[in-house]
């Protein structure tokens, strides 16, 4: 017996496909002849679809069209334009696979119509036609390849699979075959779902244009499964029919948020956890609207399993569900909001769906928006129970970080506007044991994925705490307890520069020493680039020559930072987690930092001093001009920062801007400056108002 990756691999595959997942299974090689009643109806090695089963199942799920009707879906799915690139093809052909294919006729009563034709049976899988070919010849535009195996639906190439050899690497299989494959017969590529590596005990699956860092497993069929990596049960969970036209219908999304469209399809985790979810949806009368918690650990695709549920209960349980996305932080709501717009389910320039000020969120309420998003801080108007904004049943409340939230008059003001709506909570973090107010409001776990299951499945890696303190390694506790024995010491009233100065006087040299200066800054770059879309940021130095030393070393090390994050991004084996990557570095690029300081007399000779007269020169000349946009004309300063579109997010300061000056968008307030009671209370205040503007990033 010949132990060659055919014997021990491909043909253990395609019988196991055909005798345990009822696949019909054919062997190509040397025995494919062409023309239409050949073994498999191609024309040509060229041709990729099988349009003989194709044109099949089109009559059999479309009946009582004319002929021509479904010769144009055909061409329709064949055509391509081949100034597009693989991506854009593989997307639009996905789009036309899941929703089908408009044709144009004219009846017998010389009527135009315009019927959709479906090319898979969605709600009754068994009903198409699923054929594993292996072996399969495949002729591109100079090259001639052959594949190890690939599964056609209703003749449409779904699935592929690069198969080695039990003791190659699946990274052979990515390297060596399939990157070749992809310049050399890309259109078996258009039409594709799933790719898939084995070696008949190990395999992974993942999408085209995936690094194979992102290829995951496929380790549990059941949430409740403690999980296994092998072959058969990535076979089992995927290839089954139904399995995978729920994956190709509901778990695919095309996602634009950043610079590149990205494909993603659903983790093991995410696609039983949705479905759970779905399932609390359709038995929501039961569940008195209570839909569960659904607890993923932090790094989990947490966004994109929300849009997942979205998605599927509009398509699968009715067009009329809403949805109101509600969180409790800036930062979360530009996040959630940006992965549903690059999705294609929000769009807010184009159709308003971001609520402004709680009276927008009252008028969003009311209408029959497909989704909402928005701070569950703008539910401050008290509601008549008797008088609610919207009594539909078919409304679902998606919590983000439920526990944080879901209590109290907002909370409150929430279910009075909408009485008749479900709840579910999605969470990054576990409830306590006697959370009861969680339970009350959302119900039990319908899903959870911990983290300890989340770093098995290398979705997300291991978490440390250090102290923050013990980090910056800056000893200087003692020199605060000082300062501020005699700041609370000084009076309200009088020359409260002059006196904190004078305060500071023997303290000075430690608190602005070039090290101490330097851990704070490489601190501040990790913490805000770290949170990155949370808002913007004001950092409270002690003086003006503070001031600008920080700037030198806050830039010096958020370049750092974003060099840091370039070489990461290599690393990652998480695809979803390299989009939200990619998005903080394209923010930290676009990020600006910059001094704002009041002038004083003499300032040119004290800042000669430090050596930096050069540098005031250049923040001063911003500090009076302010910025250029990109149409010739200047903004200021003060502008710029107010509005949160624009990327001056960084303002270091020491006294302007701390009283009489307020930034709704303004999220995070880094002091290191001591300040006196009223004016520390003033500082604090720029941080603390509710953004009812509009939020973009």
């Amino acid at each position: 017996m010949s132990y060659s990756e055919e014997t021990l691999v491909q043909t253990t595959t395609a019988n196991y496909l055909h005798d345990e997942l009822k696949w019909e299974s054919i062997y190509a090689y040397n025995q494919e002849d062409y023309g239409e009643n050949s073994l498999l109806g191609r024309e040509n090695r060229k041709q990729i679809i099988l349009t003989r089963y194709l044109e099949r199942k089109l009559r059999e799920l479309n009946p009582n069209h004319p002929d021509e009707a479904y010769q144009e879906a055909i061409r329709t799915l064949t055509d391509y334009s081949v100034s597009q690139s693989l991506p854009k093809i593989n997307q639009e052909k996905h789009n036309l696979l899941r929703d089908g294919i408009q044709v144009s006729y004219r009846n017998e009563k010389g009527e135009t119509v315009k019927p959709i034709l479906n090319v898979f049976d969605f709600e009754t899988p068994t009903n198409n036609h699923f054929l594993a070919v292996r072996e399969l010849w495949i002729e591109g535009r100079l090259y001639l390849r052959r594949a190890d195996l690939v599964c056609f639906v209703n003749g449409i190439p779904l699935i592929f699979m690069e198969l080695k050899n039990i003791w190659r690497s699946l990274r052979a299989a990515y390297e060596e075959n399939y990157l070749d494959y992809l310049e050399t017969i890309p259109q078996l590529f258009y039409y594709n779902a799933i790719v898939v590596f084995g070696n008949g005990y190990d395999a992974k699956m993942g999408t085209i244009g995936s690094l194979f860092e992102y290829f995951q497993d496929w380790k549990r069929l059941q949430e409740s499964d403690a999980g296994v990596v092998n072959m058969e049960t990535l076979l089992k969970g995927v290839c089954n029919e139904n399995n995978l036209l729920d994956l190709f219908e509901n778990f695919i999304l095309f996602d634009d948020s950043s610079q590149e469209t990205v494909k993603i399809i659903a983790r093991n985790h995410q696609y039983l956890g949705v479905n759970n979810a779905i399932e609390a949806v359709k038995n929501r009368q039961a569940l008195a609207g209570k839909l569960g918690v659904f607890w993923h650990t932090q790094g989990s695709g947490k966004s994109y399993s929300m849009v997942f549920f979205v998605r599927k209960v509009r398509r699968k349980l009715g067009g009329n569900f809403s949805f109101v996305v509600c969180t409790d932080r800036e930062d979360l709501d530009n996040q959630i909001y940006n992965t549903f717009a690059g999705c294609g389910l929000a769009n807010n320039d184009c159709d308003p769906c971001r609520a402004t000020s709680s009276n927008n969120l009252k008028q969003l309420l009311q209408e029959r928006k497909a989704c909402i998003f928005t701070l569950i801080q703008k539910f401050k108007q008290a509601v008549d129970p008797n008088e609610p904004y919207n009594e539909r049943d078919d409304i679902i409340i998606i919590s983000d970080e439920a526990h944080r939230s879901q209590y109290g008059n907002l909370a409150l003001n929430q279910r009075n506007t909408l009485p008749n709506a479900s709840f579910i909570g999605f969470t990054g973090t576990p409830l306590f044991q006697n959370d009861e107010i969680t339970s009350r409001y959302f119900g039990d776990y319908v899903s959870t994925y911990d983290f300890q299951r989340a770093v098995e499945d290398n979705a997300t890696v291991p978490l440390y705490y250090d102290a923050r303190g013990d980090k910056l390694e800056i000893a200087t506790n003692d020199v605060n307890e000082r300062i501020a024995e005699k700041l609370e010491a000084l009076e309200v009233e009088g020359d409260v520069e002059r006196r904190i100065q004078q305060a500071l006087k023997s303290s000075y040299g430690v608190i602005t020493a070039e090290p101490r200066l330097d851990a704070i800054a490489q601190d501040f770059v990790r913490h805000y680039a770290n949170g990155w879309e949370m808002g913007k940021a004001m950092f409270v130095c002690i003086d003006k020559i503070t001031c600008v030393r920080m700037y030198e070393k806050i830039t010096h090390y958020w370049q750092e930072e974003i060099n840091r994050l370039q070489q990461q991004l290599n690393s990652i084996t998480d695809q979803q987690e390299a989009v939200y990557k990619q998005r903080q570095i394209e923010w930290m690029e676009e990020t600006i930092a910059s001094v704002v300081v009041s002038q004083d007399q003499g300032e040119v000779q004290k800042f000669r001093e430090w050596g930096l007269e050069e540098e005031l020169n250049f923040h001063r000349n911003r500090i009076n001009n302010g910025f250029e946009l990109t149409d010739g004309k200047l903004i200021s300063l003060e502008t710029a920062f107010k509005d949160a579109n624009h990327p001056f997010r960084i303002a270091i300061v020491c006294a302007m801007w701390l009283t009489g000056f307020d930034v709704p968008c303004l999220s995070t307030l880094y002091l290191d400056k001591p300040l006196k009671a009223h004016t520390l209370m003033q500082a604090i205040a720029r941080a603390n108002r509710v953004y009812e503007g509009k939020i973009t990033v």
